[in-house]
């Protein structure tokens, strides 16, 4: 009977995940700049019949490892080049991690409803959804993570299963490895070293398997990397292993990012609308795991710590990058509210954190409709239609007030339930307005602009921000004009002008010049005019499309 409630509540998060991650997936194109990235490569690795180097431009690029491309190039190969294809196994993985967060949790906390409850928090939290329908490394990476975490704790807590615990937990780092590069050995690495040695029970690790299971690692993860060190030697070594890794540790990416509050910050935000819960969860962490005698207390606090300590000292910082931490942050909430759901001592410390929960709702439904007020004028310039907003409002006046009601009858799981479809709903408003806001998110409507009316025969010049998606839906050759730029941070091998004789100098070798330009670019092309003639083309969402030609002498 308990093997078939748990095989009821995998399905049911099957089913739930479908609609959290899959559905309507090909709504919006792929975005800039990243989205494009990705599936670009995946799409040049088509054209040049590789399955082994990525190619971007024409050109070998090493910024991430191989898995992520395989899986887009077996998208493609199924479903069409596009964006349902790109996002599809991104969904795939969010779907295996919900379901390795009930598992984990099961083995865990030996609950099958605290285990449903893990799985549903992190299911429906705001950058679990994000990311599990964009195209990142992330989550692929952070679900190998989980797996490895998940088999060495099985394996842990049932002594009959550690050979294959042990095993299977370097199966899924050597995954990991090719995901996303080193860390994925070394973060697990460390969470699980730091609990044996909290635990003084390291010896755990002395076993035939470790042998074999470091043997699966190297044939798993290393032959990739070694065949890219032969055939590319140091432009991939310097490429991928210094300025992809070492540099970020040393320089930041994004500067606005680089404060030691960033991350303390966002592992509690991204968990949103589960933030407040998440932050009493960490609170109560240590307590747990000093008073009770279950292990995984413990285990969770070394692997929060682990994934806080590799990344808090890195210059570099993306909310992203911490993200194999969050289905421990799921586990975490999701036993605090339990706990204090079942136990009085806890109850009121519960509900103080859903009273905060709701009157951030309420702030939240204030600010957009104050916003939706004061601004509509600004509103109107890019979303014409109102109803979409009066569809986002509504239903977040119904949701949170379906919330702040069982709230107050103290109902916590039904006031939970409503509270996980939050997101999803607020999503829902998109079929109604990605025609709007597709064009300030993705070149994929000035591209198909260009090339049903212009014929392009040569390079066509973009802002950095659009050079990848201009290349994505085009496949024409591009170059950039950044005016004073300092290039991009792993660099593009295509044309980067970032003064105005290397810009005038690029545009007198070619007849026309089509741009796709920021506005920002506008004084920039006006300096230039004393020698070339320009025409601004048509404007779409936030690329200025203009036609540029050398002036003819008379």
């Amino acid at each position: 009977m308990v093997k078939n409630r748990n095989i009821r509540n995998i399905l049911i998060l099957l089913v739930l995940s479908y609609f959290f991650f899959f559905f309507g997936n090909g709504i919006i194109s792929l975005t800039d700049p990243d989205e494009v990235f990705y599936a670009g490569t995946a799409k040049e690795m088509i054209k040049h019949q590789s399955w082994m180097t990525p190619y971007l431009f024409d050109q070998p690029q090493f910024e991430k490892p191989i898995f992520l491309y395989w899986m887009l190039r077996i998208a493609f190969m199924i479903f069409g080049i596009g964006s349902f294809a790109g996002r599809f196994f991104p969904a795939v993985f969010a779907a295996i991690g919900v379901v390795a967060v009930y598992l984990f949790s099961l083995i865990a906390f030996k609950n099958e409803k605290k285990a449903f409850l893990s799985g549903i928090i992190i299911m429906s939290s705001g950058l679990y959804i994000g990311l599990g329908r964009t195209i990142f490394t992330d989550m692929i990476f952070s679900v190998f993570i989980l797996l490895s975490l998940l088999a060495f704790f099985w394996g842990y807590c049932r002594p009959k299963r550690k050979t294959t615990g042990i095993l299977l937990f370097f199966v899924a780092a050597g995954f990991a490895v090719l995901s996303k590069g080193p860390l994925g050995i070394f973060v697990p690495l460390i969470a699980i070293i730091a609990f044996l040695a909290f635990k003084k029970d390291l010896k755990f690790l002395y076993s035939k398997a470790l042998l074999w299971g470091l043997l699966l690692f190297v044939l798993i993860s290393l032959p990739w990397y070694i065949l890219m060190i032969k055939k590319y030697g140091n432009a991939f070594t310097y490429e991928f292993f210094y300025n992809d890794h070492i540099r970020r540790l040393l320089e930041a990416e994004h500067k606005s990012n680089d404060t030691w509050h960033f991350y303390p910050f966002s592992m509690i935000w991204a968990m949103f609308p589960w933030s407040a819960f998440v932050a009493f969860g960490l609170v109560s962490l240590y307590k747990n795991f000093k008073k009770h005698a279950e292990p995984v207390y413990l285990f969770l606090a070394c692997w929060v710590a682990a994934v806080f300590l590799v990344f808090q000292p890195c210059h570099s910082k993306l909310v992203s990058y911490i993200f194999p931490m969050f289905p421990a942050l799921g586990m975490i909430a999701a036993d605090f509210i339990y706990r204090g759901a079942a136990e009085n001592k806890k109850r009121r410390l519960v509900f103080f954190a859903a009273k905060i929960t709701a009157a951030v709702l309420i702030l939240m439904f204030i600010a957009f409709t104050a916003g939706s007020v004061l601004f509509s004028g600004y509103i109107s310039t890019y979303l014409p239609e109102k109803f979409p907003i009066y569809i986002l409002l509504g239903l977040f006046f119904i949701f949170s007030s379906a919330y702040l009601l069982f709230t107050a009858h103290h109902r916590l799981l039904k006031a939970c339930a409503v509270l996980m479809f939050f997101v999803p709903v607020l999503f829902s408003v998109v079929p109604f307005v990605d025609k709007y806001i597709e064009p300030y998110i993705s070149s994929r409507d000035t591209c198909r602009y260009i090339q049903d009316n212009y014929e392009i025969n040569n390079t066509i010049l973009t802002s950095k921000f659009f050079a990848r998606g201009v290349r994505y839906y085009t496949e024409k050759n591009v170059a950039v004009m950044d005016i004073p730029g300092k290039g991009f941070f792993s660099p593009h091998p295509i044309p980067f002008l970032n003064n105005d004789e290397k810009v005038a100098d690029f545009l007198r070798k070619q007849p026309v010049t089509y741009c796709v330009f920021k506005r920002a670019a506008e004084n920039d092309v006006k300096r230039l005019s004393k020698e070339f003639d320009y025409e601004m083309l048509k404007v779409i969402g936030s690329e200025y499309l203009y036609r540029i030609s050398p002036r003819q002498k008379k």
